[in-house]
C-alpha cells in the first residue's frame, strides 16, 4: 500500500519549517543567508542567530528575542513577527492534524482552535478589516504550500459527496469501503474534509491498514452519534474514540473551509488543509486530484464540484482530462440530471473517454482504473 511521501523530503531546500531543520541547517551549512524560516519558535536560538549570517533571509512568524531580531534585520533579513492574539498561525509551515484542530474538545467544541478560528473569521469578515483579510490570505497561501509539499509524488483520488450522509446508514458504510479500497490500491484519498460522505471516505482510508472487522466495529461505534447536530462535541468525540481504539490508521487528506464553519472538519483525515477562502479551497482540492474524482450523491455543493472539475477537463487547461466517476444512476440522471449535461459537454472531446456513470459505489474503483488507462 502506498503511503503519502514524507513531508520534509519534498519542500524547497531553502525552507525551514521545524526547529530540527533549523538546527540541522545551521550546523551543516553554517549560514542562513537566503533561507525562508516559517513559523519556528526561535526564542531559544539567540546565540545561533547572533552568530550566523542571515543576509537575504525571510523570517515568517518566528518568535525571537529583541537583540536577535535587531541583528537579523541589520543583516538585511526580512522579519514578519508573529501576530499576537490570533487563534491560528498565518505563517504555519505544516498542515493541521485532527488533534490540533480539536484540542480542548473535552471542554466542548466551542473551546477548540477550530471553533475559535471560525468565530474570529465571522467577526473580522463583518468588519471588512484589511489587516484581517491579509492574514487570511497569508494563512491560506501557507496551507497551499504545505499541501503541495505533502502531496509531491502521490496519486490523489478525490471523493466528493454531501455532508448530510449520516453515520449508521448503508450509504455511509459504502463510502467508507470505497475510501478503504482506494487507499489499499495505493491512492491518496482526498475529500472536502467535512462530515457525511467526506468523513466516510477519510474513515475508509484510516481503516485501510487494519483487517476488515475493524471497519465494521468502527461503523457501529460511530452510529451512536449519527450527525454533527445537535452536538459537535459528541460527534467528534465518537471519532476520537475510534482513533484511540485503533491508533495507527492510514493517511488521507481533508480540505475543509471556515467559510462553512458551522460544519466541523472530520477527525479521520490525517492531514487537514483548512482554508478561509472557499474558492481557493474548491479549486485547490480538484486541481490536486490528478488520478480522478468519484462523485457520490450530493446536493448543490457536489453539483458545483462536478462542473468545477469538468471545465478544466473540457478545455484541457490542466493537461490531459482526469477520470470522473459519478455514482448512483437515479440521482445523477433523474433527481439532479448532471450526467446528461456532462455527456453533451464531453461529446467529441478527449474527456469523453474519461467520464463514467455507475449504479453502485462498489463499481467506482474499477471504473476509475478503466478510465485512467
Amino acid at each position: 500500500m502506498q503511503t503519502m511521501p514524507a513531508h520534509a523530503a519534498h519542500h524547497d531546500d531553502r525552507e525551514i519549517e521545524t526547529l530540527e531543520e533549523f538546527d540541522a541547517t545551521v550546523s551543516a551549512r553554517g549560514t542562513l543567508a537566503g533561507y525562508r524560516v516559517q513559523a519556528v519558535d526561535l526564542t531559544d536560538r539567540t546565540r545561533e542567530l547572533l552568530g550566523t549570517d542571515t543576509a537575504g533571509a525571510v523570517f515568517l512568524g518566528c518568535a525571537m528575542r529583541e537583540d536577535a531580531a535587531a541583528k537579523v534585520r541589520a543583516d538585511g533579513a526580512l522579519v514578519f513577527p508573529p501576530v499576537p492574539g490570533l487563534p491560528f498561525d498565518p505563517y504555519r509551515g505544516l498542515l493541521y492534524s485532527p488533534e490540533e484542530l480539536f484540542a480542548s474538545l473535552a471542554d466542548g467544541y466551542g473551546a477548540t482552535p477550530d471553533a475559535l478560528a471560525y468565530a474570529w473569521f465571522q467577526r473580522t469578515k463583518a468588519d471588512r478589516d484589511i489587516h484581517a483579510s491579509m492574514l487570511r490570505a497569508v494563512h491560506d497561501d501557507s496551507v497551499s504550500d504545505a499541501l503541495d509539499e505533502l502531496l509531491t509524488g502521490a496519486r490523489v483520488v478525490g471523493v466528493m459527496g454531501g455532508h448530510a450522509m449520516a453515520r449508521g446508514t448503508e450509504s455511509y458504510a459504502g463510502a467508507a469501503r470505497l475510501g478503504r479500497e482506494l487507499a489499499r490500491a495505493g491512492f491518496t484519498v482526498a475529500t472536502g474534509g467535512g462530515p457525511g460522505a467526506m468523513e466516510a471516505a477519510n474513515l475508509g482510508a484510516y481503516a485501510a491498514p487494519y483487517d476488515d472487522g475493524m471497519l465494521t466495529e468502527a461503523l457501529e461505534l460511530l452510529a451512536g452519534a449519527p450527525r454533527f447536530t445537535p452536538s459537535v462535541t459528541r460527534w467528534a468525540g465518537a471519532a476520537f474514540e475510534v482513533r484511540s481504539r485503533w491508533p495507527r490508521g492510514g493517511r488521507s487528506v481533508g480540505i475543509p473551509t471556515w467559510f462553512y464553519g458551522h460544519e466541523p472538519p472530520n477527525a479521520f483525515a490525517s492531514h487537514i488543509a483548512k482554508y478561509f477562502s472557499n474558492a481557493t479551497r474548491e479549486d485547490g482540492l480538484l486541481a490536486r486530484c490528478d488520478a480522478g474524482v468519484v462523485f457520490l450523491p450530493g446536493a448543490a455543493g457536489t453539483l458545483q464540484e462536478i462542473f468545477d472539475n469538468a471545465t478544466p477537463n473540457y478545455y484541457e487547461s490542466r493537461g490531459e482530462p482526469t477520470p470522473m466517476v459519478l455514482v448512483d444512476r437515479d440521482h445523477w440522471t433523474r433527481r439532479l440530471p448532471a450526467w446528461p449535461l456532462l455527456c453533451t459537454l464531453a461529446e467529441g472531446r478527449s474527456m469523453e473517454a474519461r467520464i463514467a456513470l455507475v449504479d453502485r459505489i462498489e463499481e467506482a474503483p474499477d471504473a476509475l482504473k478503466r478510465l485512467g488507462g
